[in-house]
């Protein structure tokens, strides 16, 4: 299950997701808050209900954002109870929340903690003030620190970090000390992504008016070099593209569970799912969507259903980004794969798997279209 929680102190720049922040709307936002409390807990009773004697077991949740611990942890909880009480969970259940550095407080971790949160994952992007400044984000970098000793404090089992890497202006020093400070820190999971810029977005008309320059992909190669050399010497390994964890506990097992091509549903404005080959997305308006759990409805704004051919393309596209690796029943074509192995960009694991090299996963989106 994936929670979306719309909700932020201030919409970053490079952000192209559904949020809402003051200033966007004049409304009293701990009456939104509830009130999202309240229609997410409706929703997850309409997919129980909808789902009937499919229930499938849920074995993660996942509390995404926007900043989820922008509202009161008692609305998270409550949506993590009416999914205790309307599905069977796993005995291990994982539970993961985001978090922005800026305005955590040990007691709101502890709450969350208690109530059956398992995994924090904390929004530190970068130690720079100014990459930070041009990010559009509020917090010190030494709030993330903070923040991961907080979490440990109120017992979190695991803490990840996330960064941003290539952010117009950064350069390598500057990204060497964000790796170095994330490294130092009691955490046991990074997430590391390349800066995009997304249309719509203030970063975009940024770029767009010359006031900042596109993000070099080379400076991204460099950064990404740079973080899985020093995440290897500090005994963190790659199992994603983008994600490194201490042991196998450590693994973020939702996201895993993505890439492996489990089945999800979403709650909340603007959240996705997929069921099969079925695929909907809800309202991102919390009018719409409020009216539609209301009524008892999947509040979808949009759906599809993929055709075998899609699907396939699919699996090629989540699941060679494992290390694990990419199973070759999807029917790859074997020239293509002894192309790409004879270019570096992949390795045969057995018989019947291939996975990205150290190259491929620089150049994964050049690998995928080939293989599709």
């Amino acid at each position: 299950m994936y929670v979306h929680v719309p909700f932020c102190a201030r919409r970053c720049g490079y952000c192209a997701f559904v949020t809402y922040a003051p200033g966007d709307e004049d409304a009293g936002w701990e009456d939104r808050h509830r009130a999202w409390g309240r229609s997410a807990v409706r929703e997850v009773e309409a997919a129980a209900r909808l789902l009937g004697e499919r229930r499938p077991t849920v074995d993660t949740v996942y509390l995404g954002g926007g900043t989820p611990t922008a509202v009161d942890a008692s609305l998270l909880l409550g949506v993590i109870s009416s999914l205790r009480r309307e599905f069977d969970v796993a005995d291990d259940l994982e539970v993961t929340v985001e978090a922005n550095p800026d305005g955590l407080a040990l007691h709101q971790l502890e709450e969350l903690v208690g109530g059956g949160v398992t995994r924090v994952s904390i929004g530190l992007q970068s130690a720079s003030a100014e990459v930070l400044r041009t990010l559009d984000r509020t917090h010190p970098a030494e709030a993330a620190v903070d923040a991961v000793a907080a979490a440990r404090r109120a017992g979190a089992r695991h803490v990840s970090l996330d960064l941003i890497y290539g952010t117009p202006g950064e350069t390598d020093d500057e990204w060497d000390d964000t790796v170095a400070l994330a490294l130092a820190c009691d955490v046991d999971h990074l997430s590391a992504y390349a800066l995009g810029i997304e249309p719509g977005t203030r970063l975009a008309a940024r770029v767009r008016s010359g006031t900042l320059t596109v993000p070099d992909p080379d400076a991204a190669g460099r950064r990404y070099e740079q973080l899985d050399d020093a995440c290897r010497a500090a005994g963190l390994e790659w199992y994603e593209l983008s994600n490194w964890a201490a042991d196998d506990g450590a693994r973020c097992r939702h996201n895993l569970g993505t890439w492996r091509d489990h089945d999800w549903w979403g709650i909340g404005p603007g959240a996705h799912s997929h069921l099969g080959s079925q695929r909907w997305w809800n309202h991102a308006a919390e009018r719409d969507w409020h009216r539609a759990v209301d009524a008892g409805l999947v509040p979808a704004a949009g759906h599809e259903v993929l055709d075998d051919e899609a699907r396939r393309c699919e699996r090629i596209m989540l699941g060679i980004r494992l290390r694990e690796g990419l199973s070759t029943a999807v029917g790859l074509d074997p020239g293509v794969v002894d192309d790409l192995a004879a270019e570096g960009l992949v390795h045969r694991i057995g018989t019947d798997r291939i996975a990205l090299g150290r190259r491929g996963r620089l150049l994964a989106d050049s690998v995928v279209r080939r293989l599709v």
